[in-house]
């Protein structure tokens, strides 16, 4: 991509940032806000309006994947270099705390907060909001990853209309929210959950395997899937990457 791996990694890291403050901000300063707060609909659009934005901004940067599972899913797919995967995911894991370590000094600012009751943290069973089961959390997860993914390799496919690339991916992740917030408060991303979790701990800790295990497995099935699915051309994963990259600037 002609950057750095320090210029990326950092593009990674404030991205992240942004997603899980804006996104678990809007969750826990604003969706139950007395008379005035922007609910689950409103929590579905700040994640999706996380993404879109960080496209616009850093995609050009880094290619804008604020996630584990997407860089996964890209690799698979060839359209990222496996040896860049651990320093991005190592950007994106400490750009989720960094966000919910903000998060939780403007919300512990209120009287009464407690970060055990609720910090937009993910979880199955008791720690559901809906109540759901480990089998439907994980068929969930494993789905919304899927279907996110073949948005992203299908929205910066060079065949793709071009310029559109963070609008889909940014709505994309909105009707996910749309769809599976009271049943896991939705994941899609081990960084994500990784970052209030660490804050919150209990539960939200201990079910946190799923969210890394779940979302991967959606990935890397949507990484295999969409290259036969497309039929694409044969490229090396240095163009693919590139073409990326431009859907996201373009």
């Amino acid at each position: 991509m002609g950057l750095s791996m320090g210029k990326r990694a950092f593009a990674e890291f404030f991205g992240t940032f942004w997603l899980v403050l804006g996104g678990c901000g809007a969750a826990v300063l604003a969706a139950g806000f007395p008379q005035m707060g922007i609910g689950f609909v409103g929590v579905a659009f700040a994640f999706g309006l996380t993404v879109l934005t960080m496209a616009y901004a850093v995609g050009h940067i880094s290619g804008c994947h604020l996630n584990p599972a997407v860089s996964v899913g890209l690799a698979v797919g060839g359209r990222f270099q496996w040896r860049d995967l651990p320093a991005y995911v190592l950007s994106q894991v400490a750009g989720a705390i960094a966000g919910s370590a903000v998060l939780y000094g403007i919300a512990s600012g209120k009287a009464g907060f407690n970060v055990h009751a609720g910090f937009a943290t993910n979880g199955f069973g008791p720690h559901s909001p809906g109540g759901y089961a480990l089998g439907a959390c994980l068929l969930c997860e494993v789905v919304m990853t899927f279907v996110f993914l073949m948005i992203i390799l299908g929205s910066t496919d060079a065949r793709a209309p071009k310029g559109f690339a963070p609008i889909a991916i940014g709505l994309g992740l909105t009707l996910i929210h749309l769809i599976s917030i009271p049943v896991t408060n939705t994941s899609v991303n081990p960084a994500r959950s990784t970052g209030p979790a660490i804050f919150e701990g209990g539960l939200a800790l201990q079910q946190l395997w799923l969210f890394w295990l779940a979302p991967i497995i959606g990935a890397a099935l949507a990484g295999l899937v969409y290259p036969i699915l497309a039929r694409q051309p044969e490229l090396t994963v240095g163009q693919a990457e590139a073409q990326v990259s431009k859907a996201m600037r373009t």
